[in-house]
């Protein structure tokens, strides 16, 4: 179990650090949008702009804020911390409602982490490092 262990680690850093991407360029393109937009001399130009701002912003922490835990929890896994399988049950969990990829995570994160193998590896007596 600690090889399916270190590869749900492996699965949760790479969709977390794809979330990460997302939201970096969103701000890219939301900024660029918003840039071009307050550069136009017309009075309603500003308050395009501020949406687009606003929304980009919106867009850019929501991918943070489901990518970072990911990768938290994917590197907490690769050291076998026990507050990582907790956080990656948690992501596992909620996972399951983001289909297809993170419902196929979330299966394989709850199969791998509840399995009575795996929870010797979690234990502080035999933690492998």
């Amino acid at each position: 179990m600690e090889q399916h262990v270190k590869i749900l680690a492996i699965l949760n850093i790479v969709l977390g650090g794809l979330a990460i991407v997302g939201a970096l360029v969103a701000l890219i393109v939301f900024g660029g949008l918003a840039a071009v937009a307050g550069s136009d001399p017309s009075p309603d130009a500003h308050g395009g702009a501020a949406v687009l701002g606003i929304i980009g912003g919106i867009v850019v922490i929501i991918a943070l804020v489901l990518g970072l835990p990911g990768v938290i929890a994917g590197i907490g896994l690769l050291k076998f911390r026990s507050w990582a399988q907790i956080l990656t049950i948690i992501l596992s969990v909620l996972q399951l409602l983001s289909f297809p990829f993170g419902t196929a995570l979330g299966i394989y994160g709850l199969w791998v982490l509840l399995n009575k193998e795996t929870r010797p590896l979690f234990s502080p007596q035999t933690s492998v490092v």
